[in-house]
């Protein structure tokens, strides 16, 4: 009986975080630029027409994510994805860093030198560093490391 309850309770939790995927991929970019927009605007209080500046390149960005992930699934769904070269996976690198480039001079043109820092200590636009700062690299789980261990 407790792993029939389990199992129920397993399925259903991966039934809730299915459902979220869903919901934000039927998101049109316009909504995804205006939502972005606002949180921008809260977070950083941005004027009016910074406002709308902003919501022209959120909604760039979200018309270019779109438009990559459309073709991502239409290349799984043909087959046609294959395990990259090397030089491969550096040209797509490379590209995604120009992109991110040119973003960050994008912003800088809109926000002003406060809002502009301010951005940048912001945590959610950064990729790859979700968990900076709770281990140093080279810890495990439940391994103490040396300060813990001179305590």
């Amino acid at each position: 009986m407790k792993k029939v309850i389990g199992v129920l309770v397993l399925f259903i939790g991966l039934n809730a975080f299915a459902q979220k995927r869903e919901m934000k991929s039927e998101m049109t970019p316009d909504q995804i630029a205006t939502l972005s927009t606002k949180k921008m605007t809260l977070a950083l209080d941005l004027t009016e027409s910074q406002q709308v500046k902003m919501y022209v390149l959120q909604l760039e960005n979200a018309t270019e994510r779109q438009a990559k992930m459309e073709a991502r699934k239409q290349a799984r769904e043909n087959g046609t994805t294959k395990n990259l070269s090397s030089d491969q996976r550096y040209e797509m690198k490379s590209k995604m860093l120009d992109q991110r480039i040119e973003q960050k001079k994008k912003l800088k043109s809109v926000l002003n030198k406060e809002q502009f820092e301010k951005w940048e200590k912001m945590p959610h636009h950064r990729r790859g560093e979700h968990h900076k700062g709770k281990r140093e690299k080279g810890d495990k789980k439940g391994h103490k490391n040396k300060e813990q261990d001179n305590d």
